[in-house]
Formats: C-alpha cells, sequence, structure tokens
C-alpha cells in the first residue's frame, strides 16, 4: 500500500527534493526502516540513494531466510547505471526475506521507493544509529552541503 501523502515530510534542498515517511527510521547510510510487526522491520533504499545509483539495472540480495545477520554485513549488491554498489544490512538480526518483484522489475526501487521498491526485510531490533524523520533531514542537509561545497571547488578556475 503506497504511503500516505499526509504522513509524509516534503524535503527540498538545492535541486534534490522528495518526501519522507514521518513514522520510518533512517539511517546515516540512507537506508530507511519501516516497523511491519513485533521485532519486524521492512528496509530499502531513500531516494537520496536511489538518485545517486541512477537508474537500477540489476540486484541481487545473496543470503537465505533464516541466516543470521550482522549489522554492516555485506548482503549483495546493486547495479544502477551510474554506479555499482553493496547492499549492507543495518542492523543485526535474521533475514527473512527479499523481494522478489525486484528479480524482474528492479525499477521499483526508483518508482517507489518507500513502499514497492523495499529490498529486504528481518528479525531484529533497529540498529542505534538509526534517527527519526527529523535527524535524517539533518543528514541530508549535511550530504547535500557537502556535495554543493565539493561542486564549488570544482568549478573554481585554478589558481
Amino acid at each position: 500500500m503506497p504511503v500516505d501523502p499526509q504522513q509524509t515530510l516534503y524535503y527540498r534542498k538545492s535541486r534534490f527534493s522528495t518526501r519522507l515517511p514521518d513514522f520510518y527510521l533512517y539511517s546515516p547510510s540512507h537506508y530507511w526502516l519501516r516497523k511491519t510487526g513485533p521485532d519486524e522491520y521492512r528496509v530499502g533504499l531513500t531516494r537520496f540513494a536511489t538518485r545517486m545509483l541512477g537508474d537500477f539495472v540489476e540486484i541481487d540480495i545473496s543470503v537465505q531466510p533464516g541466516e543470521e545477520l550482522s549489522e554492516g554485513q555485506p548482503i549483495g549488491w546493486i547495479e544502477g547505471f551510474k554506479a555499482l554498489s553493496d547492499v549492507y544490512c543495518v542492523a543485526s538480526g535474521t533475514f527473512i526475506e527479499r523481494n522478489r518483484a525486484l528479480d524482474t522489475n528492479p525499477d521499483l526501487l526508483d518508482k517507489d521507493p518507500y513502499d514497492t521498491g523495499w529490498l529486504f526485510s528481518y528479525n531484529g531490533t533497529a540498529p542505534a544509529s538509526a534517527v527519526d524523520v527529523q535527524g535524517y533531514v539533518a543528514l541530508l542537509d549535511t550530504a547535500i552541503d557537502k556535495m554543493l561545497e565539493a561542486q564549488k571547488r570544482d568549478d573554481k578556475p585554478p589558481c
């Protein structure tokens, strides 16, 4: 079911804008977490992460249901037109399932990152580093400011 727009926070900075579900948690590595049951979370990439990767070509999650996960553990990879990136587990717990719809339709990650474009689910707890939507806005502000500053440095003519 799509995220209700009334339960989102509109974010815009520079040329980037998105709606962030205000009841999700967010990781500093630009994953979102949605609690779907007691000690059960669904995980996906934020719009910021999907924009950095570009259009999606393929995704592979290599862990199996029931496997124990560690926070920071690589569990697969994702290929976009702009980059190839590892997919990391955001928390420790037990792997439940991956989103099989991405096997045939990886562009769900870009078209609907906060609902049908989820990556995987696990049993466990949210990581200590997870923040609420306001905390994620602060992380986005910092990330975009750094990108804009780097762009300014690169655009300056040599001395």
